[in-house]
């Protein structure tokens, strides 16, 4: 049991004792004395011998505080409020001699009086009444919290991935005849059901307020042609057998382009909005674009193909310095050679000469004679190839990390952010003190109230901009760790002359290294052994 202090009467005067805690029980708090007695208009002592008093705690000594009541000191209680208002804790003070105690109706009749009208704990009232402890809190009211709901979703029965892996041979190299890359969908196929959103439950707190829950989003089924919709408008079916591909949440559906020869004068450039296959090759200074994938069972040549989807060439680009391949999704190309190719996820190749290649996430060079050589090599967050730069020297160049422009950016939003939450502090005092005036009726004057608008409104318009820079300063954030951990895996042979940048260092091979890896460690490269 805790200690506790209980005031006494006699001879004319109000005094003080403490009584000591029992079984590991917490002193008297001072500070919670010092408000009881002030609170009680008892004020004649001094606050050394309270102190004292507290750390005595023998249940004899006395402190003289004021004069006597009229009548005894009955219990007291002090009630507490959690922030969420939904917790009301008590803790009780005991009477003095001839003091009366409160009964339950007095305590209920307390809560009333402020304002707490809901979510009376009996069983935490009982336990108080039954053992009446004192200096200690009980939880005596509880409110009835909100049950959350759940954002709707859209459950998708086709593959949606970017990211499947092609099989390999036993050597290790891609197998560009058995590739499974392309979502294949039957007519009347269910490709997306909408799962609507759980709106939750609202809650009550101890003043009897409603609490809503959290606000939860409605999913939406987003789709183009050559799909039907349910009767309940919660699926969604495929129109033609075809292909199905998602992109940026909306689903398309389309019969594939079959091109049985080259893209040539005989085709002219196509603009597809669905898959396209070409079985023989694409010629120079044709284009090949594509809302879905494009796959290229021959050679490209000087030409451009571009793809909302992956792209995989099966026989590799010969781009004689003008050919470009640009996917949003993965690249697979037997090789690379004087060309162009950007990839929004992953690229995977044989062997990469005298190019400027990009991937968003990772470059995978692995073959009998898989090697990069000359040219510029970009990457998210891996390079990983067997052979890196030559033995003749060509100038090869790899980077792996983010984009130092990224990084400075990030600074910029991380400054906005604190400048425009300084903004905010500054106005929040303002709008509250105009806000209370005129909550007790108090007169504003034109101007002041055009002013108190014009300031509310710049309020709010600050805090949806903190809001949209800490989505761009998450976003940025998240990127520079991946940059951080990005690395290039050399499996067989680098060569000298070969420069190698992570994040935002650099390094130039000065010697032949085999077997090793480069990572970015205590702000600059270091090479390790695999």
């Amino acid at each position: 049991m805790n200690g506790y202090a209980q005031l006494v009467v006699k001879d004319g005067s109000t005094y003080v004792r403490v009584i000591p805690p029992t079984d590991g029980g917490k002193k008297q708090d001072m500070t919670v004395l010092t408000d009881y007695l002030e609170r009680n208009q008892l004020t004649e002592y001094g606050v050394k011998d309270i102190s004292v008093l507290c750390e005595k705690s023998d249940g004899e000594t006395l402190v003289k505080v004021g004069p006597a009541p009229f009548r005894p000191y009955d219990e007291q209680i002090d009630i507490d409020i959690s922030m969420d208002k939904m917790l009301v804790f008590c803790t009780f003070f005991p009477p003095s001699e001839g003091g009366n105690v409160l009964s339950e109706e007095e305590i209920i009749t307390h809560l009333n009086q402020n304002k707490v009208v809901n979510g009376v704990d009996k069983e935490g009232l009982e336990k108080f009444l039954s053992n009446r402890e004192y200096n200690k809190s009980f939880v005596i009211a509880k409110g009835q919290p909100p049950r959350h709901g759940k954002d709707g979703k859209v459950e998708y029965f086709f593959n949606t991935s970017l990211s499947t892996k092609p099989k390999k041979n036993e050597d290790g190299t891609v197998n560009y005849h058995d590739l499974n890359t392309v979502s294949i969908v039957q007519k009347g196929q269910k490709l997306a059901e909408r799962i609507p959103a759980d709106l939750g439950d609202p809650g009550v707190d101890v003043f009897g307020n409603e609490v809503k829950p959290r606000n939860v989003k409605e999913a939406v089924l987003s789709y183009a042609n050559n799909i039907t919709l349910s009767e309940d408008g919660n699926a969604i079916f495929s129109d033609v057998t075809g292909h199905a591909t998602l992109t940026q949440g909306k689903v398309f559906v389309s019969d594939v382009l079959d091109i049985p020869a080259d893209v040539d004068t005989s085709t002219g450039d196509i603009d597809y909005e669905g898959a396209v296959l070409v079985h023989g090759n694409v010629k120079s200074g044709f284009k090949v674009r594509a809302k879905g994938d494009v796959v290229v069972e021959g050679v490209v040549e000087g030409a451009e193909v571009i793809s909302e989807g992956q792209i995989v060439i099966k026989r590799g680009i010969h781009g004689m310095n003008k050919g470009v391949l640009d996917a949003k999704g993965n690249i697979l190309c037997k090789f690379v050679e004087n060309a162009q190719v950007i990839s929004g996820g992953y690229l995977e190749t044989e062997g990469i000469m005298h190019s400027k290649v990009s991937a968003t996430t990772n470059i995978i060079v692995h073959g009998k004679k898989a090697m990069i050589a000359g040219g510029v090599v970009r990457a998210g967050a891996l390079v990983e190839v067997d052979n890196l730069g030559s033995e003749m020297g060509a100038t090869t160049v790899v980077e792996v990390g983010v984009d130092p422009k990224k990084k400075a950016r990030f600074l910029e939003v991380k400054e906005a952010i604190a400048a425009k939450k300084k903004e905010i502090e500054a106005m929040k005092p303002i709008l509250q003190n105009f806000s209370e005036k005129m909550a007790a009726g108090v007169p504003i004057p034109e101007d002041k109230m055009q002013y108190v608008q014009k300031l509310s409104v710049a309020f709010k318009t600050t805090q949806t901009q903190i809001k949209s820079l800490s989505e761009e300063y998450d976003a940025l954030n998240a990127e520079i760790a991946t940059g951080k951990d990005a690395k290039v895996k050399v499996t067989k042979d680098v060569y000298a002359g070969v420069t190698i940048t992570i994040s935002d260092v650099s390094l130039t091979t000065k010697s032949t290294r085999s077997f090793c890896q480069f990572v970015r460690e205590a702000g600059e490269v270091a090479v390790k052994n695999l």
